[in-house]
């Protein structure tokens, strides 16, 4: 766990006025992203406020020196691979430098001022080179969900409790949050046909899942201890990994989903640090009793002690009418990532544990954060008990999977009594119709 310092005290405020009391980023967090302004150049800066502070103009006025100028150079790129590759002591340098320079007494206030751009005239894109994407399913309420409308007796697979299920997706196809998605063709089989067909998906589903963002890596052939996870470990996101349901359920035996996962995958912009998230670590949650204790290689004290997070997730749906008739988004999960099974350090050590060697931007999502009842659930697969029991919106309509036109909307918020509210920012997407 990060050491609390000055950057996480409530009182402090930022003459940025915005920032202060805003839901996702008050000066308390401070996460960093890739952005681009009138079509020109990528350039990184940190969100504060409805601003970003822009790195590379400041190194240009002199406002960082020693570590922190360093951490500050590397991150002055088009993409952020070699600042995350650095570790945790340049992001606490740049992090504790940039947080002065926001405060509300900060001497170089005017220079700084110099640096930040409104929001609104920025455009975001992916914080980093992604090369490889790994998905797991630590969400144990979606796991037996999901087995339950399968197999109603036995949900989960005798191996979900002793190993971090995962699967390898599709790096290239990661989108940047606001970018339309497109409907997927595909085959798919109905259960009373003798042969499958191919089109457009009618079981459009969403997951929601936070991302992992890998830091320094290792090397190939050479394991992460799971008491050494956590220091591989750059920041993290929110990732919808869209999902075809009827493409899945014709072509994942015997290898695992492939074509109805690799079309699209949406993440917030924004890199929150695991320095933002120190405040809000909390234990792992009990194993239910009976449950196996996990083998030596997975298995940390202190990672139980405080390898999870209270991070509240929620995801919302916009529909065409609703926005036509002015009503509000559909809430459609409330959940928390205290439902994971297992920890970020266990995936990642599970991850490295035969010799694969991560890479500073890989990028680590959890799987679908689903809490116990309905209210709670990832994904429409589970909301709508597989199809069968439709939601009803305020505008009318009803849905069992996603339309053309609709939107999904994920947010996060890390709420602690004594700390100011952190949050992610949205990761949201539209639908397209599927080409023809």
């Amino acid at each position: 766990m990060s050491i609390l310092d000055e950057t996480h005290a409530p009182e402090r405020r930022s003459f940025v006025a915005t920032a202060n009391g805003h839901p996702d980023f008050p000066i308390q967090n401070l996460p960093i992203g890739i952005f681009s302004r009138d079509g020109g150049e990528r350039r990184s800066g940190i969100a504060i406020g409805d601003a970003i502070f822009d790195i590379g103009l400041a190194l240009q006025s002199g406002l960082f020196e020693g570590e922190a100028r360093m951490a500050a150079e590397a991150a002055a790129a088009p993409e952020l691979n070699a600042y995350l590759a650095l570790g945790a002591p340049a992001r606490v340098a740049l992090r504790r430098r940039v947080s002065a320079l926001l405060a509300v007494d900060c001497p170089e206030q005017s220079q700084v001022e110099a640096c930040l751009h409104p929001s609104s005239d920025c455009a975001m894109h992916l914080p980093a080179r992604i090369g490889d994407y790994t998905d797991f399913y630590v969400g144990i309420h979606h796991a037996t969900h999901v087995g339950r409308l399968f197999r109603p007796d036995s949900p989960l697979l005798p191996n979900y409790k002793h190993v971090p299920i995962g699967y390898h997706g599709r790096a290239s196809s990661i989108l940047a949050s606001g970018t339309a998605i497109r409907r997927p063709n595909g085959q798919t089989k109905a259960a009373d046909a003798d042969a499958p067909t191919y089109g457009p998906s009618r079981r459009l589903d969403y997951e929601l899942e936070i991302g992992v963002f890998i830091g320094p890596g290792n090397s190939l052939g050479e394991p992460i201890a799971i008491g050494d996870a956590a220091e591989h470990i750059a920041g993290f996101c929110l990732l919808n990994d869209w999902s075809a349901r009827d493409i899945q359920a014709w072509e994942y035996q015997p290898l695992g989903p492939f074509l109805a996962k690799n079309f699209a995958s949406t993440i917030s912009p924004w890199v929150v640090s695991p320095e933002a998230l120190a405040p809000f670590r909390i234990a792992q949650t009990p194993r239910a009793e009976g449950d196996p204790q996990p083998l030596p290689y997975l298995f940390d004290e202190k990672d139980q002690r405080q390898g999870a997070f209270d991070l509240e997730l929620e995801a919302l749906l916009v529909t065409e009418a609703l926005s036509q008739k002015g009503l509000p988004p559909h809430r459609l999960a409330l959940s928390n990532t205290q439902h994971m099974y297992w920890t970020v350090a266990q995936m990642i050590a599970h991850h490295a544990s035969g010799g694969c060697n991560l890479q500073p931007g890989d990028l680590l999502g959890s799987g679908t954060i689903s809490g116990p009842d309905l209210a709670s659930a990832g994904s429409l697969l589970e909301a709508t008990e597989g199809g069968k029991s439709p939601i009803r919106l305020a505008s009318g309509e009803e849905r069992l999977f996603l339309e053309d036109g609709d939107e999904i909307i994920f947010t996060a918020r890390a709420r602690r009594e004594g700390y100011v509210t952190i949050g992610f920012g949205a990761c949201r997407a539209k639908v397209l119709p599927a080409r023809q």
